[in-house]
């Protein structure tokens, strides 16, 4: 992994991480809402094997990356564009986790001409009338709730878990081992993963390392209008989507797919919301980009 700052034409600093072929097929790759840059404990030798680039960015608030008042989920896009610039790449595709499937879905909107692929995984959907769906976990429902009419108390509780990340992380990766009622079996089994926790530390601390704020203002952005119909991306997009998610119910999934252009899913038989964790769908998620792209050279 290797970590890096670029200057933005407005004077912003935006962080990232490398990860990867850096000669390979290039792929940038955004976090959950929380989330960071730091997505594994080390390099990734699955995208090395395969010759993929991961380029993982901190969104404005996020990690390394500075704050942008007011900012809309649209906007990253330009951070996106200038990053890409920065790295000399004509063309990339993107791959959205949770909450980062608005941003990818958002970049591959306003940058038709250069996102080749559109990769969401246990992504987030856009709320109906700001609304959460009644299949998605009531805890993770009330959370939104608090995002919108109590944010005060969301940030009590965000406080106390940066807090316990920041000086106890053995209590905090305790916690995440008892998993809950509201997550998949295979979430709570997920969470049971020494690497997984380790990982998890270390990429929530950074998600948080410039406070909460960020994290409630990003929750509540999802349940607004995202600035863009999916319906107009031209851009090819493959869905990669856990049955048993409780957090991004997988009937949201299903209905915006039928909303979408150009589409392929794949939908994981008892799969929950981790799955970028699990190192057999990782691989058949970038071994999938890989054959997308040998296919089209083929073709031509």
């Amino acid at each position: 992994m290797q970590e890096n700052i670029m200057t933005l034409s407005d004077g912003r600093k935006l962080g990232f991480s490398v990860y990867g072929d850096k000669k390979g097929l290039p792929l940038f790759l955004f976090h959950g809402t929380p989330g960071s840059r730091i997505w594994f404990l080390e390099d990734d030798k699955i995208a090395h094997r395969l010759g993929i680039y991961l380029i993982a960015t901190d969104r404005p608030g996020y990690g390394l990356s500075d704050k942008k008042v007011s900012r809309k989920i649209l906007e990253y896009s330009s951070d996106i564009e200038e990053l890409a610039d920065y790295l000399q790449l004509d063309k990339f595709s993107v791959l959205g986790v949770s909450g980062g499937g608005a941003y990818a879905t958002a970049v591959s909107y306003y940058l038709p001409h250069r996102v080749r692929l559109c990769i969401l995984v246990s992504t987030a959907t856009p709320f109906l009338d700001g609304k959460p769906s009644k299949a998605m976990a009531k805890e993770n429902r009330l959370a939104f709730f608090l995002t919108n009419y109590f944010p005060w108390l969301l940030k009590l509780a965000n406080n106390y878990q940066k807090k316990l990340i920041d000086k106890n992380p053995e209590k905090y990766k305790a916690t995440l081992k008892k998993g809950g009622s509201h997550l998949s079996e295979w979430d709570n089994k997920m969470l049971l993963v020494e690497e997984v926790l380790e990982n998890g530390v270390i990429h929530s601390k950074e998600a948080y390392r410039q406070g909460v704020n960020e994290v409630i203002y990003e929750s509540k952005l999802l349940t607004k209008d995202w600035g863009f119909k999916l319906e107009e991306i031209k851009t090819p997009i493959k869905i990669w989507h856990g049955e048993d998610d409780t957090l991004s119910p997988v009937s949201e999934v299903k209905a915006l797919e039928k909303r979408l252009l150009n589409i392929e899913s794949h939908y994981i038989e008892n799969g929950g919301h981790f799955l970028t964790e699990n190192d057999e769908v990782w691989e058949s998620i970038l071994t999938n980009i890989m054959e997308h792209f040998n296919s089209a050279v083929l073709i031509k």
